[in-house]
């Protein structure tokens, strides 16, 4: 049973990640109604540059708070000089040009990083572990559990009790309305692209030590990502922290059950939602 206990709060520690990844996927989507193929290159360049930066003298706790920040920057000039063009247009041009930005961000990170992965060293003050009694945990995956909880709090009032918050809401429902109201759109779709690029490279931060950066994977992250917002539901925060929790759990506990399975097992879990709720776990009809 302790095998299983560890398992499962291992996969709450990986679902916290999935969550930050896929939130910002989510509110894009349903704000924008478009289809972001380049958000895994996001979490991708937050690992590279969390590397770079500890590389270059800094410490984690310094990549930890620059790094979302200037990705989130990345992300704002991505959508203002290059998304914004295609947003009229159909699906199809989403993809392509997404895809394109993916590509040459992850032939970049080949190009200056090389085409093997780099391991990044946990900080010194989260070495070890923690015991409580026979139970043993490290210490980093208990921080990464607390500090995605506040940040999922954080992030909730955000969407939840500030002016930003509501002019998403309401933009998701109608942006001609917001658009009436005198709020500029395309400031909101710009302040709402940088958050996903922050949350999604904040993920590639904090997954950095325990799975080092290594060039595909964004390419993961991505499909992770788009199996997460499935399960939980389009444009929903709440069914982003859930679907995250699911899929973590799920992959955890499988990687003991049969370890060969664990990776098929998410895809399996997003089929059997999608047969009992078509719209996902929270998600809206429509």
């Amino acid at each position: 049973m302790s095998v299983y206990l560890l398992q499962t709060i291992n996969g709450i520690g990986i679902g916290m990640l999935y969550f930050l990844l896929a939130v910002g996927l989510s509110i894009v989507f349903g704000l924008l109604r478009f289809v972001n193929f380049a958000h895994g290159a996001f979490y991708l360049l937050g690992a590279y540059l969390c590397y770079q930066a500890m590389q270059w003298g800094l410490n984690f706790w310094v990549a930890l708070l620059v790094v979302p920040l200037a990705v989130g920057a990345l992300g704002w000039l991505a959508e203002k000089l290059l998304l914004r063009r295609v947003y009229a247009k159909a699906h199809e041009f989403h993809i392509l040009v997404t895809v394109g930005l993916a590509l040459a961000v992850q032939e970049i990170v080949i190009v200056f990083w090389g085409p093997l992965g780099n391991s990044v060293a946990t900080p010194d003050l989260l070495q070890g572990v923690v015991m409580w009694g026979a139970f043993v945990y490290p210490k980093y995956r208990l921080f990464v559990i607390g500090f995605t909880a506040v940040l999922a709090v954080l992030l909730w009032w955000v969407l939840e009790g500030t002016r930003l918050g509501s002019a998403v809401r309401a933009g998701s429902e109608s942006t001609e309305m917001v658009s009436l109201l005198g709020i500029n759109v395309f400031r909101v779709f710009s302040l709402v692209f940088a958050l996903g690029a922050a949350t999604a490279a904040l993920a590639g931060v904090l997954a950095a030590p325990i799975r080092g950066a290594e060039p595909f994977m964004g390419v993961e992250a991505l499909s992770v990502a788009f199996v997460v917002v499935v399960i939980g539901g389009l444009g929903s925060f709440g069914g982003a922290l859930v679907g995250g929790l699911v899929i973590g759990i799920v992959q955890s506990l499988m990687s003991t059950i049969w370890p060969p399975g664990a990776s098929l097992m998410i895809y399996i879990a997003m089929a059997a939602v999608l047969l009992l709720r078509p719209h996902g776990l929270l998600g809206r009809k429509g």
